[in-house]
């Protein structure tokens, strides 16, 4: 199976406290929208005129919450279904296993364990929304998750053999230094809570230029790891899943709606020819769903939840997506 879910803190915190969250909005200098241009939050504020004040409400807030959490249900149910052996998360790390001084384009981890970084435990001063949000990506203190090395072993291989450089990382030594983090927290707590899949992290660098790989060598990868798969031997169950985005910081609903319809009708050459100054900043995880989409191009969309939640006037907030991919046997 192929998946999808976004992982933004208003996931884990209560809608009472999606406010809280705004408040860093207000303060923000630089707010990548997707036509590449950088604004302040009172510059983007006065060209869109509060347009979206009505929707940052708290009545608007608990609906959303409301929707997002059954749509994570019917996705968490889904990968139940599946019964799966090895679940492939494709996310992207913000400084929690990597830092600036080595930060790989691409990455496969091959170890044994997947160790999540102590967020709270290293930083006991961050807001109270950032600790709530860090418990539900497994960053309070050290979490321990079986990984697949033998799988992670074919898919270097394959990446290797299609001309693909891939980094490789195959310890935590020490997670209070450097651990894994919220991208593949969130989708062992809230998608498999019951039974603890083992997960194969591959971690893209969509967040720091200048080595951020371009949607096209992202979607040809996606392929190549399915490929890998298929040729490794064996009855593996295996599911593929993007962890983040759609747009963030500042909601653009025509982009999400437009990848979204692209993933549906496994239209490859929009996904290619996506601007890669439209994916900076928290737009980038779109580029984990369009890795995603290439290794489930063989696959029919199921689930496809799209909720636009603007927390500020201006419009800031997230795109949440939340999808699924089966085979077509499935129907």
């Amino acid at each position: 199976m192929g998946a999808g879910t976004s992982h933004s803190p208003l996931l884990t915190i209560e809608p009472t406290m999606w406010a809280e969250r705004a408040g860093d909005d207000l303060r923000k200098r630089e707010l990548f929208l997707a036509d590449g241009r950088v604004l302040s939050y009172p510059e983007l504020d006065a060209e869109v005129g509060s347009r979206h004040a009505a929707a940052a409400v708290p009545e608007r807030f608990r609906e959303q919450s409301h929707a997002a959490h059954a749509a994570l249900d019917r996705l968490a149910a889904a990968i139940g279904a599946a019964d799966l052996d090895v679940l492939i998360v494709i996310g992207d790390d913000q400084g929690e296993l990597f830092s600036r001084s080595h930060m790989p384009a691409i990455a496969v981890f091959n170890g044994d364990e997947l160790v999540t970084h102590p967020k709270n435990e290293v930083s006991p001063d961050l807001p109270r929304w950032y600790q709530e949000a860090n418990r539900g990506y497994l960053m309070d203190t050290i979490h321990r998750h079986p990984a697949a090395p033998k799988l992670a072993a074919a898919v270097i291989d394959g990446l290797i053999g299609g001309g693909v450089d891939v980094a490789v990382a195959s310890e935590v030594p020490d997670p209070r230094t450097a651990g894994f983090g919220h991208a593949y927290g969130f989708v062992i707590d809230r998608l498999m809570p019951s039974r603890p899949v083992p997960v194969l992290p591959v971690m893209l660098n969509t967040y720091f230029p200048p080595n951020v790989p371009r949607p096209g060598r992202c979607y040809d990868i996606g392929t190549m790891i399915a490929d890998a798969v298929r040729r490794h031997p064996g009855q593996e169950r295996v599911g593929v899943l993007a962890s983040g985005g759609l747009t963030h910081f500042v909601v653009d609903e025509d982009l999400d709606r437009s990848v979204l319809r692209a993933f549906a009708a496994h239209d490859a050459d929009v996904l290619r020819a996506l601007n890669p100054l439209s994916l900076r900043s928290g737009n980038s995880e779109i580029l984990n769903w369009v890795m995603t989409a290439g290794a489930a191009a063989h696959l029919q969309m199921d689930q496809n939840d799209y909720i636009p939640v603007r927390r500020t006037p201006a419009g800031t907030g997230v795109g949440l997506a939340f999808a699924t991919w089966l085979p077509a046997g499935h129907y």
